[in-house]
């Protein structure tokens, strides 16, 4: 591909994989179809490329092209951040664009050699689109990636073919399109050539699809089965809209923001309790911007108190979220408060491990004087001690086995499965989204918490400061919700449900190595047939 026609050609086929991305990306149930052939026309341009440079290329043109057209909004709620420039943070965000999308880069590559070993050799013509596709899924588990974002989730739409998630994940209906994507163009191509229709890729396609929506449907009906009518447990939800709060105490000061915060919380709650009985109030992530347990001043012990006093005389446990103290090192954390065996109130914290890259923490490898000087914005926090169980007794003596997670604890499937195996009753994600308030962000973070309960077949309540709250349940539909940017309350009825198991839960995230291992196993098996064929020596 040297001619300006063959490259204006592959420059069509990125722009047209990109455009089927956005569409197929915004969730709309009407557009589910786009994944199996959103990615047939960059596919096509890096089948008709003549060397390695030329697709690794078309590798970088679509990472940049798609971190624009998706994720278009990060540049700008980072600039409101970190108060850079937003020409800076959108230039290095497109710079960065090919390592945070390495796959497109990394099945480029992969397709292009193996088509060069293969040749055209008939009958090893579903290499090159099964060594891709393995590449592909190989490569975004071992990715960087910011959100965690892959084909599959385009899926969420389809209540039916989401289901298929419990198996390996999102990124298990990846592989799934991919292998739809690249029937697809083997058709395409047998078309545009005059050929007769290759029936092979329209069957595979067919079945692919078939057993997608077949799975989904038994699936679909087995949750159904298992879950009851009846509530076993009636959460308050508190979504007050108290956002920028660094900004306000700034103007205000630091204790008349708390002062509001709890005031409004306290407020809300209290409406809460008066329309309905309640096991569990939950209030978001960070609501309390200082140290619970440890107070920094006598103001701070004071508010402890007052936060205690208020639990205790209410009658109803409380979950919120808090920064947590052990010696120097100060952690993002939820707070439990209930009551104990004994009767008296009893305090139970979890420790966030999975945090945002430099907002929330910096390796101590790399955290120097200098780094905070450059980025003074960057977070102090550490890393919890990873997946862990908290359990919460409820008044009546009844114990409740909570899997918390904290905003983006939600993105990673290995971390949640590792709590639910622990024994977990509930999901319960804390969450703080403000900064990405008036984006699709809120929305698509709500979708990555539903893939989780998918994924485990666990019911989830999720709390956030300004949007999206929800009630997942474990099919992965969302109720009771509370849309962003909006200040309201809500009571979420969880029903009581058999458990169900799921690979995606037993195993986590497995597909992704052994993907990347079996793309490198085909990988060498046709290099080693292509030396033996040729007759040449391996060096």
């Amino acid at each position: 591909m040297t001619s300006v026609k063959g490259w204006a050609g592959a420059l069509l086929g990125v722009a047209a994989t990109t455009v089927l991305f956005a569409l197929f990306g915004q969730l709309n149930p009407g557009w589910v179809w786009l994944g199996a052939v959103a990615m047939a026309p960059w596919l096509a341009a890096v089948e008709r490329v003549s060397s390695a440079r030329g697709a690794v290329a078309l590798g970088v043109l679509l990472s940049v092209a798609f971190t624009a057209a998706v994720f278009g909004w990060f540049p700008g709620a980072i600039a409101a951040y970190s108060r850079a420039p937003v020409w800076l943070c959108w230039g290095v965000f497109l710079f960065i664009a090919p390592v945070l999308e390495l796959q497109f880069l990394t099945a480029a590559w992969v397709r292009w050699y193996a088509r060069r070993q293969v040749g055209e050799a008939p009958r090893l013509a579903w290499v090159p689109p099964v060594l891709t596709a393995l590449a592909y899924v190989g490569t975004e588990w071992f990715t960087p990636k910011l959100f965690a974002e892959t084909l599959g989730h385009g899926l969420y739409a389809s209540e039916t073919l989401r289901q298929g998630a419990d198996v390996a994940g999102a990124p298990g209906l990846t592989l799934v399109l991919l292998l739809i994507n690249e029937c697809v163009v083997s058709v395409a191509q047998g078309l545009a050539s005059r050929r007769s229709l290759r029936l092979g890729p329209v069957v595979l396609a067919v079945v692919l699809a078939v057993s997608g929506w077949g799975y989904g449907r038994v699936r679909q009906g087995q949750v159904r089965a298992a879950v009851h009518a009846a509530p076993s447990l009636v959460v308050g939800a508190v979504q007050a809209n108290i956002t920028n709060i660094e900004k306000l105490a700034a103007e205000q000061g630091t204790y008349e923001v708390v002062r509001n915060i709890l005031d409004t919380h306290y407020a809300m709650s209290d409406a809460l309790l008066r329309s309905a009985p309640l096991d569990l109030l939950v209030w978001p992530e960070t609501v309390y911007p200082t140290t619970f347990g440890t107070p920094k001043s006598e103001d701070g012990g004071a508010l402890d108190d007052e936060i205690r006093a208020w639990v205790a005389e209410r009658g109803v446990p409380l979950v919120f979220g808090t920064y947590d103290l052990e010696g120097e090192r100060e952690f993002n954390a939820a707070m439990f408060l209930g009551p104990s065996a004994t009767g008296e109130l009893a305090q139970a914290a979890y420790r966030k491990t999975m945090l945002f890259p430099l907002t929330e923490w910096v390796p101590d490898a790399v955290d120097t004087p200098a780094l905070r000087a450059w980025l003074p914005w960057t977070g102090r926090w550490k890393r919890g001690p990873g997946p862990r169980l908290v359990d919460f007794r409820l008044n009546g003596g009844r114990v409740l086995k909570v899997a918390p997670l904290i905003c983006y604890e939600a993105l990673f499937p290995s971390y949640v499965a590792a709590e639910v195996r622990q024994g977990a009753d509930l999901l319960l994600t804390l969450s703080n989204d403000s900064w990405f308030s008036g984006t699709p962000a809120p929305r698509l973070h709500l979708m990555h918490a539903a893939f989780r309960s998918i994924e485990t077949r666990t019911a989830q309540v999720r709390v956030t400061n300004s949007g999206i709250s929800a009630f997942i349940d474990p099919a992965g539909t969302w109720t009771s919700e509370l849309e962003d940017n909006q200040r309201a309350s809500t009571v979420m009825r969880v029903p009581a449900a058999d458990r169900l198991s799921s690979l995606a839960g037993a195993w986590g995230d497995w597909l992704g190595p052994v993907a990347l291992v079996l793309s490198v196993v085909l990988g060498v098996w046709i290099r080693r047939r292509g030396v033996q064929r040729s007759g040449a020596v391996p060096v």
